[in-house]
């Protein structure tokens, strides 16, 4: 799967939100600092994480690759 994002980079949390991961900043916040969501895969607790294209993130089994438009 892929989101496509219009500025160099995008929130770890916002990417969960656009990539339908996840309900809402709420839910995100939760995952992320449960340690359920991995970024190039290594668990990351930042839900400010930037990610730029090319940078895959992975929650329950489901990997999205971040790509610029």
């Amino acid at each position: 799967m892929e989101i496509f994002i219009r500025d160099e980079f995008i929130k770890l949390g916002q990417a969960l939100k656009l990539a339908g991961l996840v309900e809402n900043g709420a839910e995100a916040k939760e995952v992320i600092q449960a340690g359920a969501v991995k970024v190039n895969g290594e668990t990351d607790l930042r839900r400010g994480r930037k990610l730029a294209a090319g940078d895959v993130i992975e929650y329950h089994g489901k990997q999205v690759t971040v790509q610029c438009l």
